[in-house]
């Protein structure tokens, strides 16, 4: 209740009612529960402790992440296994878990753009440059010539991420435009015989049977108003997709900050083993961070995101270290 209670503060509008009224029905369901209790209702416990994690970080940010979060706490409920619960409040949790989940696929929607981008551009930096410092090192050259392959895979690498991305949304953004109906066609509807009506071709090429689309099309043109034109909009689609100028700075960020990661014991004079060690340990961290953020916000279980995410990387740079051992000397 006091989660929903806060998230609330940070809101306004439709969104802000929701969740108020999301803590209300939490409210009932703690009324049921103390009734329950009786006398015994003074001897509750303080919140949980993630309870109160998540109350703080509501209060203070109120995202998409905190969101996520309460979501799997809802999709956890144990009332259709409490014996106390009634049905109406097993039916209320499955409700409030789809209502939640709603409001964080706004966010999702939001931020998917540049947050893809930035997930991609982050896992492929720790990836790519510590399998390319891995196999570069475990060949015997010297710290110098790792340390300049590393930085040059880092800018290589960013650079790419970032111009490939750029073009990736931007193309995406023009295939939506161009396949968007534009209504300045309706200008030309006065104009149309309704004898001979090419507008219900229009409505049938959409999809609509060809009695529908006549139908359709005489309406469309009986209702006509010159003022009821406007421009072309795409603001929702394009808010899904993001700024192409957003995604290619967040990828190419994002890339650098993951491929400096396994570049840093030979920044700080670290070699050999000693180095390639510290190199897998600290981009196994990061590894994990970023697999479990990417497992709360998409709603799924962030240890086994983590884990796997995890695993991958380590994978990747593990067979490009036995290659350059295979193909140089032993890393002394």
């Amino acid at each position: 209740m006091q989660i929903y209670t806060d998230l609330a503060s940070r809101r306004t509008g439709e969104e802000r009612a929701i969740l108020l009224a999301l803590a209300e029905a939490e409210k009932r369901h703690e009324q049921h529960w103390l009734h329950l209790l009786g006398e015994h209702a003074g001897d509750r416990q303080r919140l949980p402790l993630r309870s109160r994690v998540l109350g703080w970080f509501a209060r203070r940010f109120g995202s998409v992440f905190v969101l996520a979060l309460v979501q799997r706490a809802e999709a956890r409920s144990t009332y259709a296994t409490e014996r106390d619960a009634t049905p109406q409040m097993v039916a209320d949790e499955r409700i409030h878990a789809e209502v939640v989940r709603t409001l964080a696929a706004r966010g999702r929607a939001q931020m998917s753009g540049s947050f893809r981008a930035a997930v991609f551009g982050m896992n492929d930096g720790l990836v790519s440059n510590l399998a390319l410092v891995l196999g570069i090192g475990a060949t015997g050259v010297s710290t110098g010539v790792v340390l300049a392959t590393g930085l040059a895979g880092l800018l290589a690498g960013a650079l790419s991420m970032g111009a490939g991305e750029f073009v990736s949304v931007r193309s995406q953004r023009e295939l939506l435009e161009a396949s968007t109906p534009d209504p300045l066609s309706r200008t030309v509807y006065p104009h149309l015989d309704l004898d001979h009506n090419e507008l219900a071709l229009v409505y049938r090429a959409r999809g609509e049977s060809p009695e529908d689309a006549r139908v359709h099309a005489e309406r469309a043109i009986t209702s006509y108003r010159p003022d009821s034109v406007q421009p072309r909009h795409l603001h929702t689609e394009f808010e899904e997709i993001g700024s192409a100028w957003s995604a290619a700075f967040s990828s190419f960020g994002l890339f650098a900050a993951g491929a400096v990661v396994p570049v840093l014991p030979y920044l700080f004079g670290l070699t050999g083993r000693s180095a390639v060690l510290v190199a897998a340990i600290l981009v196994g961290v990061a590894l994990l961070v970023t697999g479990a953020i990417v497992g709360v916000l998409s709603g799924g279980p962030p240890l086994r995101r983590a884990l796997r995410q995890l695993a991958i990387g380590w994978g990747a740079a593990a067979a490009t270290y036995l290659l350059g051992l295979a193909f140089g000397t032993q890393v002394g």
